[in-house]
């Protein structure tokens, strides 16, 4: 998943620090100024599978939060306005947030005040019954699951969310079950190029809709993970109807989660309220206890931590989904006594990554110059030093099963401040000395503050490094661009969800480069394309997982399309007036499912 481009992301990610959404339990909770955050435990917790749930676990009311009162509306301060609001489009980790409040899909996370997970039925009965070794799953829908307007959701209008993933105009959103269910890459799209669009569908011996109440997928292999891709707000149930507008979808999207969009003005502002048709007695995991929020945007991570350290007025009952302690002031909100009572922290999955554009960087000498050249310590300071990240030596996250702690190849663990003179050589040795390197950055201040620290280094080993500023809420679209025109730009990924199957193939798979892609290098390595499509077919974790690292290694060594720059970590600061605060091990920011206002 993305990060947002600011830390999805994506994500949110996400990247944008943005994003994915996704990931499995990692412990969480208030901090009075202690970075519990940075341990070991908190990552294995996260890199767990996370266990399916039964029926009755799948059942709401979601567990009441203790203290938890009725009404008052939640102002929420955003850096960046939400790029997409279509579910198919939500890959980056600010709207999966949002996602979290107005969208539901078949399959959702509940977590415990410890931090542990579960997969859990949402708009399904459960978690999914598996069948002919997982290459068949079958879904039940609940009784009394509603869209906004009172329109009852029906197997017909999970059938149409999968199926308009596949039209032309859905290009930045997951792809796991189109892929699984019509073909690797991009080839899946042949199945349906229109999408359910012109009145055709996929064949019932792929997805079958036998009645209202079921969903049945029919896989060629094996898809044992099928509940957790369920479960990413990508794929939450749009209506067969037409009020699907298409691309016009992205802007007046129709809800089913207990809040709907009241008004949305794109760059300034956004309104949610309470959704009258959405029944608690379905939902495992959500609450509906305030009136609403008021989200606005523009707010920059110094100023909502100002505002938010001040505690003022509306302050005292507000929150950011995605911005964190801007770093510059964490000394200042961890030295404060009241704002130090108001901390929620935590490990998050991303790696972010200088992507090396491989189609305008051909040789691995100069793209190994840019890799010992990297100032990573630098860019963690600018991060807020050991809140807000540790130097990277590889490209999966601690929190992604089989993760080798202390695996460096090109030594950034030992030399965090990079290694010029390592650099010059390579460059010289490439007949490069001098050479230009156009680097895009986004347009926020803890990237402006990065991008000089990297461009300075970068010129110390001998480049002539060309800076362009970009617009960070459309970070991801111009990136994902095949021709976007840029060497080097940084982006976060994390997994989807605990399986380096999210992360690997997503970001390093050949096949799958196109406008709106996530293989943001461009890396086209026919060996890493067949280990691919080659590990996806074995049916055990474990040796899968040993696979995958093995490829790892190899695409880190051999071909080195990004440097690893640091894994990230979250500091939230919310209002004195907030209740029912803790962090999400699905989202890795502050739960929104379980706000509430003091009274």
């Amino acid at each position: 998943m993305k990060t947002l481009s600011t830390r999805r992301a994506r994500a949110a990610i996400v990247a944008l620090a943005a994003g994915s959404l996704a990931l499995t339990g990692c412990s969480g909770g208030s901090s009075s100024g202690k970075d519990s955050a940075q341990t070991d435990k908190d990552a294995a917790a996260q890199s767990k599978v996370v266990p399916l749930g039964t029926a009755a676990q799948s059942s709401g009311p979601a567990k009441a939060v203790p203290g938890a009162q009725n009404g008052g509306t939640i102002t929420v301060y955003q850096r960046d306005s939400f790029n997409h609001l279509d579910p198919a489009q939500i890959y980056v980790s600010d709207q999966g947030d949002l996602a979290k409040l107005i969208f539901r899909g078949l399959t959702t996370y509940t977590q415990t005040d410890k931090g542990e997970k579960t997969l859990v039925g949402d708009l399904a009965t459960d978690a999914g019954q598996m069948s002919d070794g997982g290459k068949t799953w079958k879904y039940t829908l609940k009784d009394g699951i509603k869209f906004e307007d009172g329109t009852p959701i029906t197997s017909k209008d999970i059938r149409h969310t999968i199926e308009r993933t596949y039209a032309p105009f859905v290009t930045e959103g997951p792809t796991y079950i189109q892929q699984w269910l019509s073909g690797d890459g991009t080839a899946y799209r042949k199945a349906l190029p229109d999408g359910p669009y012109k009145g055709d569908h996929l064949p019932k011996s792929v997805l079958d809709t036998p009645d209202d109440k079921t969903v049945i997928f029919h896989f060629k292999a094996p898809q044992t993970q099928l509940p957790y891709a369920l479960a990413m707000a990508g794929y939450s149930a749009v209506p067969d109807s037409a009020k699907d507008t298409k691309d016009s979808y992205d802007v007046a999207p129709v809800c089913a989660g207990p809040y709907k969009i009241a008004s949305f003005k794109s760059g300034k502002s956004m309104e949610l309220v309470r959704n009258t048709n959405w029944d608690p007695k379905t939902d495992p995991a959500r609450h509906q206890y305030v009136d609403g929020y008021k989200i606005s945007f523009n707010h920059q991570f110094s100023d909502s931590t100002k505002r938010l350290k001040a505690d003022q007025g509306d302050d005292k009952t507000a929150i950011s989904f995605t911005n964190s302690v801007d770093p510059t002031l964490t000394k200042d909100v961890l030295s404060d006594a009241s704002a130090s009572k108001r901390l929620v922290q935590g490990y998050q999955p991303y790696v972010w990554q200088m992507n090396m554009n491989m189609d305008r960087i051909k040789d691995k000498r100069i793209r190994d110059a840019i890799t010992y050249a990297m100032p990573s310590q630098q860019v963690v300071r600018i991060e807020g030093g050991s809140y807000g990240g540790e130097i990277a030596g590889g490209l999966l996250s601690p929190t992604v099963a089989g993760y080798e702690k202390g695996y460096d190849p090109y030594g950034k663990l030992k030399k965090p401040n990079g290694d010029p003179e390592k650099a010059k050589q390579l460059l010289k040795e490439a007949g490069k000395v001098g050479m230009k390197l156009v680097y895009a950055y986004a347009n926020t201040e803890i990237r402006q503050r990065e991008a000089v620290a990297i461009a300075d280094g970068l010129a110390k080993a001998g480049f002539d490094v060309q800076k362009k500023e970009v617009d960070s809420s459309s970070w991801y679209q111009q990136m994902g661009k095949v021709d976007n025109g840029f060497d080097i730009y940084m982006t976060g990924w994390g997994q989807d969800w605990s399986d380096a199957s999210t992360v690997i193939p997503p970001s390093y798979d050949g096949t799958t480069i196109a406008d709106g892609g996530t293989n943001y290098s461009h890396i086209r390595d026919q060996h890493v394309t067949d280990e691919i499509k080659r590990i996806k077919q074995i049916p055990d974790t474990k040796q899968q997982t040993e696979e995958w690292q093995k490829l790892h290694h190899y695409i880190v060594e051999k071909v080195n399309p990004a440097v690893p720059v640091f894994y990230t970590k979250v500091l939230q600061l919310y209002g004195s007036k907030i209740g029912g605060i803790r962090y999400n091990s699905d989202t890795n920011y502050l739960d929104v499912n379980t706000l509430f206002i003091k009274k």
